[in-house]
């Protein structure tokens, strides 16, 4: 009589806490004799049985079947244009983003996705793009940009500060400069840019003698006069210059 109640109650069960209060009271049956060792371990198997489909059916509450975050999946992201995305790469790691010395530390990915968050300290005081900006400016993957920043931080070179929100979309972290030797390096190139801004050649002649490298070893060079040469200019300095044959051959012709 026991064993068939039991047996019944066990299928009907729907909830673990259902079938956890029938293992109690399957053992305590059988301790007090009401069930034999063969009747309580074929319920026990039963029971066991019963509890594992329940458990198959259970779904975290707020999640859809078949997903395993109450947030939607994060989208892979590709670079449609590869070449065009390594070039952008080494032209912004070879372009000096922070000192030899540093620099040193990091492969060109790295260096490029610093020259970005360098870019971004020297104009606002403060980098707050989010890590998917970051990486599609320097042409890297987020994990890499994501690695650079902290492999920068625990090198001492900049902070990060996180800016997490309960039971909402977090904000994009916020990170700063403090190492005084990248600073230095960061205020004397944009000093040199508003320089060259300031000093914007007018003409390809004086544009090729700017980028001509000045210092020990190269002569000075006086870009050409602007002023239009006329015949009479021309012939005062002919003859400020005592040449007379010129001078003749330039009278002559004026005759």
């Amino acid at each position: 009589m026991f064993h068939a109640a039991m047996k019944a109650a066990i299928d009907g069960a729907r909830t673990l806490a259902q079938m956890d209060a029938l293992s109690r009271q399957l053992w305590q049956g059988h301790g007090s004799g009401a069930l034999a060792d063969e009747e309580a371990q074929a319920l026990a198997e039963r029971l066991h049985g019963r509890r594992s489909a329940i458990r198959e059916g259970i779904l975290p509450v707020g999640i859809p079947s078949g997903r395993a975050s109450l947030f939607p999946p994060r989208r892979h992201v590709a670079s449609p244009d590869k070449a065009a995305s390594r070039d952008r790469r080494r032209l912004l790691a070879f372009s000096g983003p922070m000192p030899p010395a540093l620099a040193s530390r990091f492969t060109t990915g790295q260096l490029a996705v610093l020259r970005i968050v360098a870019d971004e300290v020297t104009a606002k005081g403060v980098c707050g793009l989010c890590i998917d900006a970051i990486a599609a400016r320097a042409g890297v993957c987020r994990r890499l940009a994501q690695a650079a920043i902290r492999l920068a931080e625990g090198d001492g070179l900049l902070t990060i500060e996180e800016r997490r929100h309960e039971g909402r979309k977090n904000s994009p972290n916020l990170i700063r400069v403090i190492s005084r030797e990248w600073q230095a390096w960061m205020r004397r190139g944009s000093r040199q840019k508003r320089n060259a801004s300031a000093c914007e050649p007018d003409s390809p002649g004086e544009r090729e003698l700017l980028s001509r490298p000045s210092g020990i070893g190269c002569r000075t060079i006086h870009p050409t006069d602007k002023r239009v040469l006329k015949l009479g200019t021309v012939r005062a300095a002919l003859r400020s210059k005592k040449l007379p044959g010129r001078q003749g051959r330039l009278q002559g012709s004026g005759s």
